[in-house]
């Protein structure tokens, strides 16, 4: 297992058209949201174009989630760290979407990719989005999940989220449908 000793939150590039289009066309992210059909490059590409990466213009904001791998060791001659050279990486996505002007409010949303998953990232990505959410002046943060998707449940628990409602029959998945829990954090 790879070994991330630094994550933080980008504004995306045209160069993330491949991250976007793998994100969004892997249909085990689709039980987790709402896309129901893949996206072309084509639509992902005019996407990049036309998003000004602004909540109060877009109504969301996307931000590249990046880690960068390597490990520190302090130097006791020297008396400082010392950090090995770390590649940043393209790990997944972070959303704040669904934003509501009057109330200061946003859903999360967080995507990351298989093979970065269950090695903290997800949180070091939330409080990043928290804390961009707060310079933002937002007053509340929430999410829809899926009441057994165990991982991301646990995440919101582990930040002080709440747990408000239970959604019955909320989400869809396949021929079934499941429930959803809605979190909430107030920020101010």
């Amino acid at each position: 297992m790879k070994s991330f000793n630094e994550a933080r939150l980008r504004a995306m590039e045209p160069e993330d058209l491949e991250l976007i289009y793998r994100i969004e066309n892997d249909p085990t992210f689709w039980q987790h949201g709402t896309t129901t059909v893949p996206y072309s490059r084509y639509a992902i590409r005019q996407y990049l174009e036309s998003a000004q990466n602004d909540i109060f213009k877009d109504g969301q904001v996307r931000l590249v989630i990046e880690a960068r791998e390597g490990r520190s060791e302090w130097r006791v001659e020297r008396k400082d760290w010392r950090e090995e050279a770390g590649l940043w990486r393209t790990v997944g996505l972070a959303d704040l979407c669904n934003f509501e002007a009057l109330h200061l409010r946003a859903e999360i949303g967080l995507a990351i990719l298989p093979e970065f998953q269950s090695q903290g990232l997800g949180e070091v990505a939330m409080r990043q989005l928290e804390a961009y959410a707060q310079r933002l002046n937002l007053h509340q943060l929430y999410a829809v999940i899926a009441s057994g998707n165990q991982p991301a449940n646990r995440l919101f628990q582990r930040l002080n989220y709440q747990s408000s409602a239970r959604l019955r029959d909320w989400l869809r998945q396949g021929d079934t449908f499941t429930d959803a829990l809605v979190w909430q954090k107030i920020l101010s």
